[in-house]
């Protein structure tokens, strides 16, 4: 008798811990599926010669941004609709810099604008329309 009881516990035991390893593994999922609101998130290139700057984008989970370009910076808006996304920049602040990194923060800032979709590859966030752009989160 002993042994018969204790059968359905077990059962009941190892039902528990598969529900259990489940939700956890939904968990990862819907993290690896989440934006990163309120991460800093720079892009995966090189500096340009002669800077040690890269251009980010922090998302705010209200909606707002903060985007730094090659030398501009400024805000935006952000919207985003399950994998869909859109980006508006609003107030971006013209820098005294060479010509070379003022043609690509507008070339930037046209790429950011035409942005349609995001998904999720491990930690960075990979931003989809007419170019494809790579972000990683700060290690600072």
């Amino acid at each position: 008798m002993h042994g018969k009881a204790a059968a359905p516990r077990l059962r009941h035991r190892a039902w528990v811990f598969g529900v259990l390893a489940l939700a956890g593994v939904a968990a990862a999922y819907a993290s690896e599926r989440n934006f990163p609101f309120d991460q800093e998130l720079l892009l995966d290139t090189a500096p340009m010669r002669g800077s040690k700057r890269i251009p980010g984008l922090e998302v705010q989970s209200n909606g707002w941004a903060t985007i730094d370009l090659w030398c501009a910076s400024g805000r935006g808006r952000v919207r985003i609709d399950g994998q869909a996304i859109s980006i508006v920049p609003h107030s971006i602040e013209p820098a005294a810099c060479p010509p070379e990194r003022q043609r690509r923060d507008a070339d930037m800032l046209s790429v950011l604008s035409q942005v349609t979709t995001w998904r999720r590859e491990g930690d960075a966030v990979v931003l989809i329309g007419p170019q494809t752009l790579r972000y990683r989160p700060s290690s600072h």
